[in-house]
């Protein structure tokens, strides 16, 4: 299969990169293009222009600033896995990368394709979500911030003007000592995810829980925060009985429904993997507080 005929630009700079989007309708970014040529090639969208950014360095890169990570949009997710720094401020991420898809798909595919393309199965959306990252879109208008509960609006469908580009994705670590776990469930290892459960915790000596964040991917149209459960472990011990109550708020869950994957089983397979990783996430702040 071939895709439509479109005018294909590279420019080398974001301003000019920035000028083609917006002088021109109907324009597509060409990233790792890991979801994007596929859906050109099965002529599921056709865009008058293609533009491709993968010439511009700016847009690349990880590095610290005031105490938060910064990560280009045009990142390599082959380089987030092997980041050292990401391994030690933001280990949610460094867990959650190793799962998408293959070694090959990840050494194009970028972290602001998949937050742009915003798949609902997507691992790097969901991490998104858990940590609050925000994100820094640039135009001809100048630049703004948009933060991730208000950039994801519903199905693939971002808070992004057609004329406006992501530049970068910023994310406050978590204190150290805190607990962090990503898991999923796919059909075969480098599939999109059926249902994704990250969460991160902070417990105190008494193991109370402090700060906690749970979000699902693939349940929803867009990665969902737990916000009523993450109030409801606020304050508590981290019992099986207050882990069981928060499981079975996924049972009322408006998930995704489709003939492949009905609605009631993303609950159960969601009200499944909560608890695990709940405790994996516990686990790991227990051993990380008595390291320090």
């Amino acid at each position: 299969m071939k895709p439509p005929p479109f005018h294909y630009h590279a420019p080398h700079t974001l301003q000019d990169a920035l000028a083609i989007v917006g002088e021109h309708d109907n324009t597509r970014l060409l990233a790792g293009g890991q979801s994007l040529m596929p859906m050109l090639n099965m002529r599921l969208l056709s865009p008058d222009h293609l533009v491709d950014i993968n010439r511009i360095p700016e847009l690349a890169g990880i590095r610290e600033d005031r105490g938060g990570i910064v990560i280009g949009a045009m990142t390599r997710q082959r380089d987030i896995e092997f980041s050292p720094l990401i391994r030690e401020r933001l280990p949610l991420l460094a867990e959650a990368i190793t799962l998408v898809g293959h070694r090959q798909t990840r050494n194009r595919g970028t972290i602001g394709g998949s937050i742009c393309h915003l798949d609902p199965s997507a691992e790097q959306p969901a991490v998104a979500m858990a940590m609050d990252a925000t994100l820094t879109v640039a135009s001809q208008r100048g630049v703004r911030e948009i933060a991730m509960r208000d950039f994801a609006l519903g199905l693939m469908t971002t808070a992004l003007d057609d004329n406006e580009i992501l530049t970068s994705i910023r994310i406050e670590p978590w204190r150290s000592g805190h607990g962090w776990a990503f898991i999923e469930y796919a059909r075969r290892h480098g599939d999109f995810a059926i249902v994704s459960v990250a969460v991160l915790l902070e417990l105190d000596a008494a193991s109370k829980v402090v700060r906690v964040a749970l979000t699902l991917g693939g349940v929803c149209p867009v990665p969902l925060r737990l916000r009523e459960a993450e109030k409801q472990l606020l304050g508590s011990a981290l019992t099986s009985a207050n882990v069981a109550k928060v499981a079975e708020q996924c049972a009322g869950i408006d998930a995704l429904d489709d003939p492949q994957v009905p609605r009631w089983y993303r609950r159960r397979v969601a009200a499944t993997l909560l608890p695990r990783a709940i405790a994996i996430a516990a686990e790991r702040a227990r051993a990380r507080d008595g390291d320090s």
